[in-house]
């Protein structure tokens, strides 16, 4: 395979997950129509997510070039993982998977990180990305880093009138 195939190849797994979110986001009517009675919508989501989690994580490997990491990678991926953790932990999967746009009810948390720091999840994220550069080349990272840049935005164009209509 060629150079250009194989980058071109990781750059679409690094990519994957986004215009599923997009489409979560944007059309959740849709989502919950397609996920059908019976099927809870945030958990499917949270099925399918992990498998493109799965094809992001597998196709960064795929370029990696493992050597001992500097000491700030480990603080930048343990503070990142921690966000990402207590964002779980406070939301649910209702709240990390789009339950809102769902028609879930999904309580509103003012708990640390949330009023602190905008997009916890995301900025985790970003944190835990930035702790592999050490490992893996720029523009993969960068490509991912601009996925969730994208969602933040996507996401701060919140139109209540696209919300699912299905109740839980």
């Amino acid at each position: 395979m060629s150079g250009i195939m194989a980058a071109a190849l990781v750059s679409v797994g690094v990519l994957l997950p986004f215009p599923f979110y997009y489409c979560l986001w944007n059309f959740p009517q849709k989502w919950v129509d397609l996920c059908g009675k019976g099927v809870d919508p945030c958990h499917r989501m949270a099925q399918i997510s992990h498998a493109i989690k799965a094809v992001q994580f597998v196709s960064l490997l795929s370029v990696a070039r493992f050597s001992w990491p500097p000491w700030y990678s480990f603080l930048l991926f343990s503070v990142g993982q921690y966000l990402n953790f207590k964002v779980y932990q406070l939301l649910g999967k209702p709240g990390t998977y789009y339950g809102v746009r769902f028609g879930k009810n999904v309580p509103w948390v003012t708990e640390f990180p949330f009023g602190y720091i905008k997009d916890p999840q995301y900025v985790g994220s970003v944190m835990s990305l930035l702790a592999v550069l050490c490992w893996v080349p720029f523009q993969y990272v960068l490509l991912w880093v601009l996925g969730y840049i994208f969602m933040i935005w996507v996401e701060s164009k919140e139109d209540p009138a696209t919300r699912a209509k299905f109740l839980t």
